[in-house]
C-alpha cells in the first residue's frame, strides 16, 4: 500500500536533472522539486488513484512534483470549499496554479464561486488560477449547465482589462477566451469578437521557447475542424 513516505521516495528516484532544468526555465523553485516528468507522474498515479487523503497529504508537502501528482489524483468533488481555496493560495508555481488547482476545482460544485473569488485576488497566481478554473469549467460542463451571461461578462472583462493585468493573468485570460470559443458553442461569436479585440497578447515566458497562442487563430483552427463545442472528459492533464 502506498504511503506518503513511499510515494515521496519514488518521486525523488524519478527526478532528473534535465527535467529540473526545464522546470526552472518555466519558473519553478529548484529547492521545491525533484524534477519528475508528467508522464512518469501518471505512472505513479496508477498506484495511488482513489486515495483522497494521500492526495491531500502530497499537496501539503509543498513539493511541486507531489503537488502536481496530487492534482491528478484528488477528486475535486470530494474537496471542501476551504480545501480548494487553500490549494489556490498555496500554489507558488504557475504549473500548479494554472493546471492542478483548476483541474480539481472544475470537478467541484464550489468551482464557479471560487473562480469568481480568485480572479479578484491580490496574488497573481491566485488570479491566474481563477481564470484557468473558469476555462476548465467551460471545457467539461454542458452548455446548459453554464451561466452564459456570466461568461459573457467575463469575456468583456478580459477585453477591458487584459492589457493591465499581471503577466500570468494575461496568459490565462487569453486561454480563457480560447476555451470559451472552443468549448461553448453559444458563445463562439462573443469569444471571436473578444479574441479579435485583444489580438496578440504579450506575456513574458521566461527563458523558454513557449509562445502565447493567438486566440483568433486557435479558435479558427478548431472551428475549421468542426470541433467547436466538443467537451473534454476531464480538465486534468
Amino acid at each position: 500500500m502506498a504511503t506518503l513516505r513511499t510515494v515521496m521516495k519514488e518521486l525523488e528516484a524519478l527526478g532528473t536533472e534535465q527535467t529540473r532544468k526545464t522546470f526552472v526555465r518555466h519558473g519553478a523553485d529548484p529547492d521545491k522539486m525533484f524534477g519528475v516528468r508528467v508522464g512518469d507522474l501518471k505512472k505513479v498515479l496508477k498506484t495511488i488513484k482513489g486515495d483522497q487523503q494521500l492526495a491531500l497529504d502530497l499537496y501539503a508537502t509543498g513539493n511541486y512534483d507531489a503537488m502536481y501528482l496530487a492534482g491528478l489524483a484528488a477528486d475535486g468533488a470530494q474537496m471542501t470549499k476551504k480545501q480548494l481555496d487553500d490549494w489556490a493560495k498555496q500554489a507558488s508555481w504557475q504549473m500548479i496554479a494554472e493546471y492542478s488547482v483548476p483541474g480539481v476545482a472544475a470537478e467541484s460544485a464550489h468551482g464557479p464561486a471560487l473562480a469568481a473569488k480568485w480572479i479578484d485576488a491580490k496574488k497573481e497566481l491566485v488570479q491566474a488560477a481563477g481564470w484557468a478554473t473558469w476555462a476548465a469549467i467551460a471545457s467539461v460542463s454542458a452548455d446548459d449547465d453554464l451561466d452564459l451571461d456570466r461568461y459573457r461578462e467575463l469575456l468583456d472583462r478580459v477585453g477591458d482589462r487584459i492589457d493591465d493585468a499581471p503577466n500570468r493573468v494575461r496568459y490565462t485570460m487569453n486561454g480563457f477566451v480560447i476555451a470559451v470559443g472552443c468549448y461553448v458553442k453559444p458563445l463562439l461569436k462573443d469569444a471571436k469578437r473578444v479574441a479579435k479585440a485583444i489580438g496578440k497578447v504579450e506575456v513574458d515566458m521566461g527563458g523558454t521557447a513557449c509562445k502565447v497562442p493567438l486566440a483568433t487563430d486557435y479558435i479558427k483552427k478548431v472551428e475549421t475542424a468542426k470541433r467547436i463545442g466538443n467537451k473534454r472528459k476531464t480538465a486534468k492533464c
